[in-house]
């Protein structure tokens, strides 16, 4: 299967692919409201809730945002280098449940969010320079040296 036939798979059968999807492909965080799609050989995460997907969609562009200095980037785009998105993701996940007080790793995104919106009232409102922190220093995992 060719990239081009894999993007028309993938949004035929992934119609609402989860926004913490990288999260969630690289382990460091975990949500009740998604699931793992297998298109040719690949994984993708979709969200079986129309609510939190839509509610998710909403953190993440502000998100993105607010790494801008972090991230030593000048403008915000729709889509990030995918190192990037992972800083974003995983740090900004991480930040926020420590700052919630919190135990790290993300157990459930959902939760997390819920609560956030519970006690922040807001997206803009999220307490953006300890997210900020979580997100210049979070480390992605290396990748392991094969095997000679």
């Amino acid at each position: 299967m060719d990239e081009n036939e894999f993007k028309i798979a993938y949004h035929d059968v992934n119609e609402r692919p989860c926004p913490f999807g990288k999260a969630l492909l690289t382990r460091c965080a975990q949500c009740s409201r998604a699931q793992k799609v297998l298109i040719a050989e690949r994984e993708a995460v979709t969200c079986l809730s129309p609510a939190a997907y839509s509610r998710c969609a909403t953190f993440i562009p502000a998100w993105r945002s607010k790494a801008l200095f972090a991230l030593r980037l000048t403008h915000v785009s729709d889509k990030l280098p995918h190192g990037k998105e992972i800083k974003v993701q995983c740090g900004g996940l991480r930040g926020l449940a420590q700052a919630m007080a919190d135990a790290a790793p993300v157990i459930d995104i959902h939760a997390l969010l819920e609560r956030a919106l519970a006690r922040f009232g807001d997206p803009d409102r999220l307490p953006y320079p300890d997210m900020m922190k979580s997100v210049v220093s979070y480390q992605p995992r290396r990748k392991k040296k094969p095997l000679t």
